[in-house]
């Protein structure tokens, strides 16, 4: 068991950490630009960030259906829902783009930012929508490759695609002279490549197992059936992220601009993180389509405690670098010094994200989504006052950011209590494809 964790979570660490680096990498090149650049890149990102992570089920579903239908020796059956997944993306991506670039400005006007941060977000916004199908598509394929415990060929695509956006970006922004706009060309340049490589290997799959590659109305409908769940767990996640942004944008452009590098460390944390969360849904997916109910639960046991750990090794590792990571998004000293107060908050949460992410894995990979879905508008519900009492406080600067963050902390500990809870009983453990 611990060798099967390894062989997923190992390749998934690398390829969930090469995914923040786009925005990583953005933020680091933008904020060069200036403070207003950088706050706009923040508010920006928090749309699209929400926007794509509505969509998130493409990955997180698939590979619990895939991963049961392999359990229950059927890898056709698993190829199949596969490609019902992939058209399923490239329709709501197209959907998805346009409503972006449509109402880019109002939704950027949402978080209140100054005038010059809500032009550069507008921006980084329209262009950037142009890449939501690609990104769409990398992760419904990457959700297909998961559930057939394939990670490391994410890996090598998420590896190639951040080195490509890292050059592209470097190159429109400050070679070309493109300035925020280039940053998001050389993402959306470096995401269309990504789906194309990962499509083209599931297709290739799908052709030698004779599953079918065409667009079926009812297989497309039944992909979207079962993402709604998801998409209200997601909904709720990123309502808890875009108050946060929200609050954050009244304490001042600086803090902004250093809540928003926060956030994005904060996601690159997270992802780590779910390196073993992904190895949960595709082992507790392909245990239960075996009807397996006790490896099912040593598997459970197993990534709690890994996943502890980690987030201690990442926490005190944050500790040692929150005062060096600022030095590389911005040269404003009052961003500087938000940024490093903040980043000790986020150490500190590590271990209880650690809890948060291994669980909903667990229960993704178990099929339990409906229960997630109600769970997680619970936990949003009650973010809602410790959020609000940090605007209401009329706390600013430094301090008003260490607050929101402990707050975002508060959040966390809500939410991983509420899922270990349900992870405890045997209700979620339903077996068979």
């Amino acid at each position: 068991m611990r060798r099967d964790v390894l062989r997923l979570a190992v390749p998934a660490f690398f390829a969930l950490v090469a995914e923040p680096l786009f925005l990583l990498t953005d933020s680091a090149i933008v904020g060069h630009l200036g403070t207003s650049s950088l706050a706009g890149l923040g508010v920006a990102s928090a749309v699209l960030l929400t926007v794509i992570n509505v969509f998130v089920f493409l990955a997180y579903g698939t590979t619990a259906v895939v991963a049961r239908r392999l359990g229950a020796g059927d890898s056709r059956g698993a190829l199949s829902a596969g490609i019902d997944g992939l058209w399923l993306s490239v329709i709501l991506g197209v959907l998805a783009a346009a409503a972006v670039v449509v109402w880019a400005e109002p939704l950027v006007g949402v978080f209140g930012a100054t005038s010059e941060a809500t032009s550069e977000a507008v921006t980084y916004l329209r262009v950037s929508a142009l890449g939501i199908p690609p990104m769409l598509l990398v992760l419904a394929a990457t959700g297909v490759l998961r559930g057939l415990q394939d990670t490391r060929t994410p890996l090598v695509v998420s590896v190639v695609g951040f080195t490509a956006n890292a050059g592209l970006s470097l190159l429109l922004v400050h070679g070309v002279g493109w300035g925020i706009a280039g940053a998001a060309w050389g993402t959306v340049i470096a995401q269309s490549a990504m789906a194309l490589a990962l499509g083209w290997v599931v297709l290739v799959a799908a052709g030698r197992l004779g599953a079918p590659l065409r667009l079926t109305a009812s297989g497309v409908l039944r992909s979207a059936v079962g993402g709604v769940p998801l998409v209200i767990r997601t909904l709720s996640l990123r309502g808890v992220s875009l108050v946060t942004t929200w609050v954050a944008a009244g304490l001042g452009e600086p803090q902004l601009a250093a809540h928003q590098v926060a956030l994005t460390y904060w996601g690159a944390l997270a992802l780590a993180l779910d390196a073993l969360a992904i190895a949960a849904q595709a082992l507790t997916g392909k245990s239960l389509g075996a009807g397996d109910v006790a490896a099912t639960r040593a598997l459970t046991v197993l990534l709690l405690r890994w996943g502890v750990w980690f987030g201690v090794l990442l926490g005190a590792l944050t500790v040692l670098l929150h005062r060096v990571i600022p030095l590389g998004f911005s040269s404003d000293e009052e961003v500087r010094a938000g940024l490093a107060a903040a980043l000790i908050v986020v150490a500190v949460g590590q271990p209880v994200a650690a809890v948060a992410f291994v669980l909903d894995g667990v229960l993704i990979g178990a099929g339990d989504t409906r229960w997630l879905a109600a769970a997680q508008a619970l936990f949003l519900v009650a973010y809602l006052p410790m959020g609000l009492a940090v605007w209401f406080s009329d706390a600013s600067g430094v301090t008003g950011l260490v607050w929101l963050w402990m707050a975002f902390n508060g959040f966390l500990v809500v939410r991983a209590g509420g899922l270990y809870l349900r992870a405890r009983g045997d209700t979620w453990m339903v077996t068979g494809a």
